[in-house]
């Protein structure tokens, strides 16, 4: 049963729509990714769901009693109180009583006989002890410490709170607006897991791709205004929705072709007016009045790097560096080689040193001990996700440009609008302050000033924040063909797998380990490797993942205890083995049967029928159960 259903639901900040007449329903127990271009309207339909934006027209119907919670994309800089505090706020009866029973209580300086008698009375009237209890068992298990001042928690631990104080109200629909941004890969992976694990309707928005696949069962994209529902996973989506580009294309192409040709018969002489049809008259007029509402999908980011000579063999080279701010250890002696065309990634938790790294690395930072060797010819371009290099009192063009109208990209003279357009700009945006820009936008703006400078040395902190999943499949491509060395630290698993070739480990107390490959490589050696550690706060649940999902048939390759050679296999009986010789035609039958359901349900007028959408809705949930018990049942029996 739907649990929130949209009906021609419009949403326009301007002339143009944000959310054009669009119908979507959420089932319970779904979870939804939102996905679009940036300023395609995701963060928009999330408010409006969240009851905090009122639609312009349309009908957004709610089952009776419905429980809505939200997590902004920005973490407040006024969050203040303890951890407690903050996370019964989010209780929408009695949060604020059982924060100031629980400051009074706790803080001595605080303490009020008089004050703490009246709020005990209040709660009891409310007939609240209940919920404080709810509140005590939602911090454990996202395990926060209640007493902690969150004025002192990192971004990450910030975000955490505020989605225990989101989920303490135990909600239908949790909505959660870029929930990745700013985390490291290990809060990203424990969020992954805890997200599956709920027992409520998840609608969320992420660039982050792998945690996109992981948790997503159903796809919804904003495109142009319009919303198309893919169910499956993100991989699934890529695929479908390419088809659909495919046909689109064409179908526009073959239109303004017959439009071209109405228009020259239109235009005949006098001849043609005596004998012309008023009906292909009409007819012509409404393919003018369609070609006019046709919104076009926005262009591609096209990116390209300035290229600079060769630098030498080696970029850099440390010998036992260390450095240290007061009793905190941040590089401690670190000796590492960074050759020519080297694909670099620094990967470890929030607060760790990376940035300190890069520092020291690019001369910005000199260390306590040890010694750093740079190489001849270096052309360094640098991504500081600070944004240091941007100056705020000037437009997006002259901080790209610095004044100049004509730009020098590989030897070919281009007009500043155009290089701008080139990362989607149009001349108004291009114009405008940076202070008018969206977090993507002002991230799309670093690339563009960053791969204006010619260089042979790339080094990109966090250059994956605030960009879409388009820009950043464009941003991989060009660090896959840079005809140089790149250095990058980011926590997109995807991206440093497709990227880099080699990965600085954080290990704790400064230590770094040199690790061949991207970050599931390093899963890799961890679940085999006596000296590697992890690296996050939630190291056990890691170490588990890798050690069951990721390198399962790695172990068992290279196993030579568990299995002594000569024990015999196990037979199957003859039972077993009808069994196992069935399961590929069922599990063929169970794909084909799913994939013909989700053709139906992205039909536009899937849920003009509501029973009928429910009935089909609820037939995929079954069918992917069987599909899933029959693959492990097939597993089984074939180990």
């Amino acid at each position: 049963m739907a649990l929130i259903r949209a009906h021609s639901l419009t949403v326009a900040f301007g002339a143009v729509p944000v959310l054009d007449h669009i119908d979507f329903a959420i089932a319970a127990n779904s979870r939804t990714a939102l996905v679009g271009r940036n300023g395609e309207g995701k963060s928009t339909l999330l408010k409006v769901i969240g009851g905090f934006i009122e639609p312009d027209s349309g009908e957004l119907s709610r089952r009776n009693q419905l429980k809505t919670a939200y997590l902004q994309q920005a973490v407040p800089t006024t969050m203040t109180g303890d951890v407690y505090s903050v996370v019964a706020k989010g209780l929408p009866e009695a949060g604020d009583l059982l924060a100031e029973f629980h400051t009074l209580s706790t803080d001595a300086d605080a303490f009020d006989a008089n004050k703490l008698q009246r709020v005990q009375d209040q709660i009891e009237a409310k007939d609240a002890w209940a919920l404080g209890q709810r509140v005590e068992e939602t911090i454990s298990r996202m395990n926060l410490d209640g007493s902690t001042d969150v004025a002192g928690l990192s971004g990450g631990m910030k975000r955490r709170v505020l989605l225990a104080s989101a989920l303490v109200s135990d909600p239908d629909i949790l909505l959660l607006d870029e929930p990745t941004n700013h985390l490291d890969i290990g809060s990203i992976d424990w969020l992954e897991k805890y997200l599956l694990g709920l027992n409520c309707s998840v609608m969320f928005v992420t660039h982050d791709r792998a945690f996109l696949n992981a948790v997503a069962n159903n796809i919804i994209e904003l495109d142009r205004g319009a919303l198309t529902e893919w169910p499956g996973n993100y991989e699934t989506y890529q695929l479908k929705k390419q088809q659909q580009l495919d046909v689109e294309a064409e179908h526009n192409a073959l239109f303004d072709k017959k439009l071209a040709q109405e228009e020259a018969w239109i235009r005949q002489g006098i001849k043609a007016r005596r004998t012309r049809n008023e009906g292909r008259v009409r007819a012509l007029e409404a393919m003018r009045d369609q070609h006019r509402a046709r919104r076009s999908r926005s262009g591609t980011v096209k990116m390209s790097a300035n290229a600079a000579d060769r630098s030498g063999k080696i970029v850099f080279e440390t010998d036992n560096i260390s450095f240290a701010f007061e009793d905190n250890n941040i590089v401690s002696e670190l000796s590492v080689s960074v050759m020519r065309n080297d694909r670099l990634g620094i990967v470890g938790p929030n607060g760790c040193g990376k940035s300190t790294l890069i520092n020291l690395l690019l001369g910005k930072l000199e260390p306590q001990s040890g010694s750093i060797k740079h190489g001849t010819q270096l052309e360094i371009a640098y991504f500081d996700q600070l944004r240091a290099a941007l100056d705020p009192q000037q437009s997006a063009a002259d901080n790209v440009s610095e004044g100049q109208d004509t730009l020098n990209i590989n030897g070919v003279q281009k007009h500043i609008m155009s290089y701008m357009q080139d990362f989607l700009f149009a001349p108004d945006r291009a114009r405008a302050p940076i202070t008018a820009l969206s977090g993507g936008e002002t991230n799309r703006l670093l690339l563009a000033k960053l791969f204006l400078k010619p260089s042979n040395v790339l080094v990109l902190d966090e250059p994956s924040n605030d960009l879409d999943v388009e820009t950043l499949e464009l941003l991989e491509s060009l660090l896959s063909d840079y005809k140089g060395t790149v250095i990058m630290i980011s926590h997109d698993r995807k991206l440093l797998d497709n990227v880099v070739t080699r990965c600085l480990v954080y290990q704790g107390n400064g230590k770094f380990v040199d690790v061949v490959g991207g970050y599931t490589d390093f899963l890799r050696e961890l679940a085999s490797s006596n000296t590697l550690r992890p690296i996050f706060a939630d190291s056990e649940q890691i170490t588990r993942k890798a050690k069951s999902a990721n390198v399962e048939s790695f172990t068992e390759k290279n196993s030579t205890t568990e299995k002594p050679a000569n024990q015999p296999a196990k037979k199957l009986s003859y039972k077993d083995q009808r069994e196992l010789d069935a399961l590929p035609e069922l599990i063929n039958q169970l794909e084909t049967t799913i994939s013909e359901l989700h053709d139906a349900i992205a039909a536009p007028d899937f849920y003009d029928d509501k029973d009928n959408a429910d009935a089909v809705l609820k037939r995929v949930e079954n069918t992917q159960q069987e599909l899933d018990t029959a693959y492990a049942r097939w597993e089984e029996l074939e180990a």
